[in-house]
């Protein structure tokens, strides 16, 4: 019986380790800046944008299509939101799966919060959620025994699918 080789090389989880550090030294917060410099939507992989919210590109995907739904205001906890705040996430989060359903298709969705770094918030002081697509079969040994992921389109393919598919929408000007 062959062996499973022991080393799975993922060096994108480098930059995402390192990128951790970075936020620390540069005292902000990635979401903040992200909404703070709507020029640099496309590098940012920000896909729109709404009074309150905006919906971005995990950079760090679980899955391909994985979007998440920010507060443009730097909040980390529910009670610090208006109502106008959260019936926003409500609606972006609704329009994300939208935009998901039509460009990718999946046959599911997670959808959630992850509130305080022990629940695996790695950005616990500003709101965000999770839109993260699933298909049927997508649990495989990767995940399993290897603890990667495949990804199989690259961020700004997907990004451009995400943005003309928000734009037949509504979404975008």
């Amino acid at each position: 019986m062959a062996e499973f080789n022991d080393n799975l090389w993922a060096p994108w989880r480098m930059d995402y380790i390192r990128s951790l550090d970075h936020e620390a030294e540069e005292d902000g917060c990635f979401l903040c800046r992200y909404w703070q410099q709507p020029d640099n939507d496309r590098d940012h992989h920000v896909v729109w944008r709404t009074a309150n919210t905006f919906a971005v590109m995990n950079r760090f995907p679980y899955t391909n299509g994985h979007l998440l739904i920010a507060l443009s205001q730097h909040k980390g906890d529910f009670a610090d939101l208006s109502e106008d705040e959260l019936t926003e996430m409500t609606r972006s989060i609704r329009d994300g799966v939208a935009v998901l359903r039509k460009v990718l298709k999946p046959h599911g969705m997670n959808v959630g919060y992850n509130l305080g770094r022990c629940a695996g918030a790695g950005l616990p002081d500003h709101l965000h959620a999770h839109i993260v697509p699933r298909w049927n079969g997508d649990t495989n040994f990767m995940a399993i025994i290897g603890n990667s992921r495949v990804i199989p389109d690259a961020l700004d393919t997907l990004w451009n699918d995400l943005v003309r598919c928000a734009k037949e929408s509504g979404l975008v000007d």
